[in-house]
């Protein structure tokens, strides 16, 4: 049964912030470090005091154009600065430094639900560079609201979206894409609670098939990925149920109350020309040369996408271990890494994905923080393949003994602690021998039928060897005592 939702579908572009991971600020040597004391990274241009002047940080230049290369946008050669001016309690010079005309990236996209029935690609309207304002917090005085101007000045990316999304699903899908790109290209950590990475939401709806967007509102303040997919949801349902009533949907700029799950008016919308953009006069136009975004272009890491193509298409990994794998960059690197030291790409995913992710789990570790390398899981890869030690033995002893010295090899902790698999037949047939002469009843019950017994037997065995029989050898012995 339809529903007056049904009749409708949602428009919605979004604009993402990505404070950039540089030591200094955007048009100041202040430090960018977060959680420090308020209003310590602050200076007399921080400030806006008179007299002084801003300077360009040219890593912001350099980081803009690797987010541009990476999302294949054009990189726009002459970049001017321009002035917004707006008054704010928390925008120390009474305006922020951004570009208006000239933003250093045009185009681009984004790849959503990559690699599935729904893939889709979001085009990117502009990436451009500008000046964080500082922080409001209301909730710290009953009285007051406190100003902490560290941010004031961090420098940022603000990447915005043609309105092309039209879910809450997709928008969720396309942060967490851009989210994961400027973590592989190590431009901004991403964090959306600490706000590197923030969040705002054009929303709109219109009449299926129509071609005409309604009137859109903004929301802002978001600070995870399910918010912003609540409020989306939130924002999508309220403007169809005021339509739907005769009402009219207004132009402003909302928040949302992620306790409640509802969007609230903040204020009327400005229209852009309304801050009143001009020229920043201390500042010369940047050139941003070809040879200087082919150097750029150049020191990238592997990408997500092409890591994908890679593992699935060359490896042949599933789309499930994949997917996995390139979900941390790090991870994927030190996957990558590895799969140089053996042709078990299997075995090496395996790895990866069980036991090294549940050690870095269990004891709230990055990989980064790893004490084994690359090069020891393959150590351990290769006792297993040269039927050395027994896959539940390299799990359950040789890696966590292992990871307590990592500056032996696999093979000389297996010798030292008299792990490597016997396959001499003489002894293993001894162990088999002592296994069915243990259970003569269940012997009979393998006979008649109940082939399944195998386990018990082979348990029995690995028992008596102290986890050492070559498994293959055992369970083939096993079998010939068996139906002897």
């Amino acid at each position: 049964m339809s529903s007056i939702y049904d009749k409708y579908e949602a428009v919605i572009g979004l604009e993402i912030h990505a404070q950039l991971q540089t030591k200094s600020k955007a048009f100041a040597a202040d430090s960018t470090e977060f959680g420090v004391t308020p209003n310590t990274n602050v200076s007399p241009i921080t400030l806006g005091h008179p007299g002084t002047l801003p300077r360009l940080n040219e890593k912001v230049v350099e980081y803009a154009v690797r987010l541009g290369s990476a999302v294949k946008a054009n990189i726009t050669y002459e970049n001017q600065f321009a002035r917004k001016n707006y008054f704010y309690a928390d925008l120390p010079k009474g305006y922020q430094i951004t570009q208006d005309k000239t933003p250093i990236c045009t185009g681009g996209y984004i790849t959503i639900f990559p690699h599935t029935d729904n893939e889709k690609k979001i085009n990117i309207t502009r990436i451009h560079i500008e000046e964080d304002a500082g922080k409001s917090m209301h909730d710290q005085d009953p009285f007051n609201t406190l100003i902490d101007l560290n941010r004031a000045g961090v420098p940022l990316v603000e990447i915005v979206s043609e309105p092309e999304i039209r879910s809450s699903e997709e928008a969720y899908a396309y942060i967490a894409e851009i989210r994961k790109l400027v973590r592989y290209i190590g431009i901004c950590d991403g964090n959306m609670e600490e706000g590197s990475l923030r969040v705002d939401a054009n929303i709109s709806v219109m009449p299926k098939g129509s071609k005409t967007f309604g009137t859109r509102a903004e929301v802002k303040n978001m600070n995870s990925l399910r918010n912003v997919q609540r409020a989306i949801d939130f924002e999508i349902k309220r403007q169809i149920e005021l339509i739907e009533s005769g009402g009219t949907v207004e132009q402003e700029t909302r928040s949302f109350d992620a306790v409640k799950g509802i969007t609230f008016s903040l204020r009327s919308k400005e229209m852009a020309h309304d801050y009143r953009y001009f020229p920043e006069p201390d500042l010369q136009p940047v050139f941003v040369e070809q040879d200087y975004i082919a150097k750029v272009k150049n020191s990238l890491p592997p990408l997500p996408n092409e890591l994908y193509t890679k593992f699935t298409q060359e490896l042949g990994l599933s789309d499930y271990d994949a997917s996995i794998i390139i979900e941390d960059k790090d991870i994927a690197l030190f996957f990558n890494e590895l799969i140089e030291l053996t042709n078990n790409f299997k075995a090496a995913a395996n790895w990866i994905n069980g036991a090294v992710k549940s050690f870095l789990n269990e004891n709230a570790l990055h990989i980064t923080d790893f004490p084994l390398q690359p090069k020891h899981i393959a150590q351990i890869i290769t006792l297993i393949e040269e039927n050395k030690i027994s896959n539940s033995l390299a799990n359950q002893k040789l890696f966590p003994t292992l990871i307590e010295n990592p500056e032996k090899t696999a093979e000389e902790l297996a010798q030292e602690n008299n792990w490597l698999q016997e396959s001499d037949d003489d002894a293993l047939l001894q162990y088999v021998e002592e296994a069915i002469a243990k259970y003569p009843e269940k012997v009979e019950e393998y006979k008649n039928g109940k082939k399944g017994l195998i386990g018990l037997f082979m348990g029995e065995v690995m028992k008596l060897s102290k986890g050492k029989a070559d498994p293959k050898l055992a369970n083939k012995l096993v079998r010939e005592k068996l139906e002897q």
